[in-house]
């Protein structure tokens, strides 16, 4: 298949899947020397996932009254730091070309994200934290998946990828939403002081998304990105089951 009838190919919205023709073994080489480093990367940084650590977690728990840009600063911090939402963003925006797709998907996953974190916080929800990070890690496996053309491969129908944007966004909020019920949040001021946070963390979102897109644009250019492409979407699998597995494992043994 060549590289223009590939470009040519739509699957479900506006994204473009991988091709399903052979890979070649240099790529399949490249791709499990890349699985070995994601690997070892997902370990060495997962207790960052979600959380709210160190000095950060001190703020908010002694935290009396509203204090806003400190709020929003926290949650644009969490979004920037947080790799598992990068991860799944990443595959979202993996073949969107268009702005205004990008857009859409990003909205998608930024008024999912939005619902359940403060509704999360604010009722009082309590799920489990592990079982929450490991959906969220099933969200990453989901997304490459679909970047991949496993579905239409597999099943022979094609998600609906801005409904599954959407699902998933809400459980990326919920899990944050369990961090934060861990700490003792002072109800003075909580309301406001949550929405700054949610405000933050979509500032984050957007900063986030920007260095990705511009890595993405240089990315793009080269003649050998499309050929990549499978191998970039396997690490991007592994990573989420790796994700996966280190949350079902804190699961049973907590």
């Amino acid at each position: 298949m060549s590289q223009a009838s590939f470009l040519s190919i739509l699957l479900g919205d506006t994204d473009l899947r991988v091709p399903s023709h052979t890979v070649p073994s240099g790529i399949k080489r490249t791709a499990i020397s890349a699985l070995a480093i994601a690997a070892l990367c997902m370990l060495a940084s997962v207790a960052l996932a979600h959380g709210v650590t160190g000095s950060d977690q001190t703020f908010l728990e002694q935290n009396a009254g509203r204090n806003l840009i400190v709020f929003a600063y926290l949650g644009a911090k969490h979004m920037v730091t947080g790799y598992d939402h990068l991860l799944f963003l990443f595959g979202v925006v993996f073949f969107l070309y268009r702005m205004r797709d990008v857009g859409i998907y990003v909205t998608l996953f930024a008024i999912g994200h939005s619902v359940t974190l403060l509704a999360g916080v604010l009722g009082g929800w309590h799920v489990n934290a592990y079982l929450i990070d490991a959906i969220i890690g099933l969200s990453v496996v989901y997304k490459a998946l679909d970047n991949l053309g496993a579905y239409k491969r597999w099943f022979g129908v094609q998600p609906d990828t801005k409904a599954a944007v959407l699902i998933f966004g809400l459980f990326h909020g919920l899990g944050l939403a369990t961090k934060l019920q861990d700490f003792a949040l002072s109800k003075d001021g909580l309301v406001s002081n949550m929405l700054a946070f949610n405000v933050g963390v979509e500032i984050g979102q957007l900063l986030a998304l920007a260095g990705i897109l511009i890595a993405m644009a240089f990315w793009r250019r080269s003649s050998n990105f499309h050929r990549h492409a499978f191998a970039a979407n396997t690490v991007l699998m592994i990573a989420g089951f790796v994700l996966i597995g280190y949350q079902l494992t804190g699961y049973f043994i907590s």
